[in-house]
Formats: structure tokens, sequence, C-alpha cells
């Protein structure tokens, strides 16, 4: 499954946010429809964003569309499919599940909308955040299993999960993660590789502070994380560099392949003074198809 680097959140009811779409540079945009709209303005948000995916065939887009629709407690989650897939959203973001039975009532959901308005079946990918309810991380193992066809991958989240246990901070002394929110994050990424799709990073909350943020995508794909979420435009740039490889990592991972072809019956080869197996291989392999 093709990953994307970044996804840049933008909220539904902002005509000059929206206006900044087309060129940001980002890989997908999140058009939301939830937290950063109030409650009073989700109604013309819907209107807002049915209107701007509609201005922009799927087929013409320079950047996939997305949508953040609320959660099914809040009674609001037919009413934002309704609304807004006639313009063929290219996913839609599901935010405070309790498991992957939440995203498969989702689905069914968007089976009945794509006939109704002649949309390719499955083509609207579910994007979760799959930590934001205290019973959600006991179920991560479950999306291994579940069948998802439609699952485009696995975000978490701190802040509402912090919300809903009453926390005061979701942050340790020394401004880093708790130990419950790093144990959430393993978890969800963990989970994401075992249900054989990407898993994307969660946002950096300091948007003013590019060099901490480009530390921390880097850390983050190291570990295995294929994107993250940005809650700024100034952030995409950074976010898009540091999760493609570098012109050093492509040269060794060409290094790698290079030295197993001279070797096809080899199970290990060595590269100034090393050796590498078939871990490495693989690794190499994917390096070279994430720059592409």
């Amino acid at each position: 499954m093709t990953a994307l680097r970044s996804f840049l959140f933008i909220p539904g009811d902002s005509e000059k946010k929206l206006g900044k779409v087309d060129g940001c540079g980002a890989d997908a945009v999140i058009l939301d429809l939830e937290d950063a709209v109030a409650p009073a303005a989700k109604p013309l948000a819907r209107r807002m964003v049915a209107d701007f995916l509609k201005a922009r065939p799927r087929e013409e887009r320079a950047v996939q569309l997305w949508v953040r629709v609320n959660p099914f407690d809040t009674g609001l989650t037919e009413a934002d499919v309704a609304a807004i897939i006639a313009g063929a959203p290219d996913g839609i973001m599901q935010p405070k599940i309790d498991g992957p039975a939440c995203v498969a009532r989702l689905s069914a959901l968007l089976d009945e909308a794509e006939r109704a308005h002649g949309i390719a079946p499955g083509s609207t990918r579910i994007l979760p955040v799959a930590t934001e309810t205290p019973i959600a991380p006991f179920r991560l193992g479950d999306f291994a299993g579940a069948g998802l066809t439609r699952l485009a991958g696995l975000t978490w989240g701190a802040e509402d999960l912090s919300a809903a246990m009453g926390a005061s901070t979701n942050l340790g002394p020394d401004g880093a993660w708790a130990f419950t929110y790093r144990m959430v994050r393993s978890l969800t990424l963990m989970a994401a590789h075992a249900a054989g799709v990407p898993a994307y990073e969660t946002l950096y909350v300091d948007f003013r502070d590019d060099a901490g943020l480009r530390a921390s995508c880097r850390e983050a794909r190291a570990e295995g994380w294929a994107g993250r979420i940005a809650i700024h435009p100034a952030q995409v740039p950074g976010i898009n560099a540091s999760f493609a490889p570098s012109a050093e990592e492509l040269a060794f991972a060409r290094r790698v392949i290079d030295a197993f072809a001279a070797q096809p019956d080899a199970g290990t080869v060595g590269i100034d003074g090393r050796m590498y197996d078939i871990p490495h291989l693989k690794a190499a392999r994917r390096t070279l198809d994430l720059a592409q």
C-alpha cells in the first residue's frame, strides 16, 4: 500500500484556509468537520466542504482530499457522509473510535453512499484515529484480522485520550510523552504493521519549531512511521523532507541491492567490513519504493 508523507488539517468552515489548499504542498489535506468547527457552524462546514470537493473532481486533484467526520456518538456522522460523498473524497478520517467495529460501521455506511452516488465501490478509504478512547488501545491488535478493506492506515492521538481519562497532562516532566502515551503510540505503530497498512505519527504541536519537527519526524521514520499529521502549512515541507529517504540512504540501499544481485545465492553479503542479511535487503527495497 502506497503511504502518504503528510496530511494537513484545514477547518471546513474557513473560506480563507480552503483557498490555500491547492498549493499547500501536502500529499493529502483533511477537511475538518469535527474539532476545528464550532457546533453551530457544522451545517455551514458541510456545505462548504461539499462544494469544495465537487469543484475538484478526484481525477483532477493535485492533492488528495480527505474529510474528518464527526464520531458516531455525536449523531452527526450520517449527515456528514450524506453531505460530502457526492464530491468523492479520497478518504475519511474517523475520530474517537472504540475499535475495528467502528470502522466497519463507517465502511458499511460508505458502501451504501457510494452506490447511491455512482462512486467506485470501496474507493473512499478510511484512516481512523485509533487511540482516542480508553478502550481503543486494548483493541489495536484486532485490526490485523478485521478484514477492513478500506483501511488506509492507523494514526493515534493523545489529546482526546487524556481528556477522556481526566488527565491534567499527557506529558512527562521532561516535556516528552508520559509513559501511558508512549505505550499507546508504540502499540499503534505495531498494530498498523500487523494489519499491513501505514502508520501515521500524530501532530507536532509547536508549528514554529521547524528544527524540532524535523528531528521528531526523522526519529519517527526510523521507527517505522510512514508520515505525519500537520496542523499548519509551515510544517508540510519539513514533514515531506523528513519522511523521504535522503540521498545517502538511497545510495546505500542501492549498494545493498547490488551486492545481493551480484551473489544471488548468498544469504549474507559484506559491505565495508560489515555483514548484511536478507532483512537488510528487504529494508533497502522498501527505501527505494518509498523514494518512488
